[in-house]
């Protein structure tokens, strides 16, 4: 079952890429953390990334916040 966040996530980065079929995320577990990869074209990182980083940093704001809720420790990494 896929989370809200992961949704959120992905409607997101589809929204900013030019391909959006290649956008997908994928939750795993590290180090007591749930981490979500942001999957995306390599011509597409850096829309994702935004200018001087605003965008990425505003996509793990988002996910860190998610996670007070469920009383767990998210991160985002962005791959390309």
């Amino acid at each position: 079952m896929t989370e809200p966040i992961e949704r959120l996530l992905e409607h997101v980065a589809r929204s900013l890429v030019a391909s959006p079929e290649e956008v997908r995320v994928t939750r795993s577990e590290r180090d007591g953390a749930v981490v979500l990869e942001l999957h995306v074209a390599g011509d597409d990182l850096g829309k994702v990334i935004g200018k001087g980083g605003r965008i990425a940093r505003a996509l793990r704001t988002i996910v860190r916040a998610s996670g007070t809720k469920a009383n767990e420790r998210r991160l985002l990494e962005i791959v390309e």
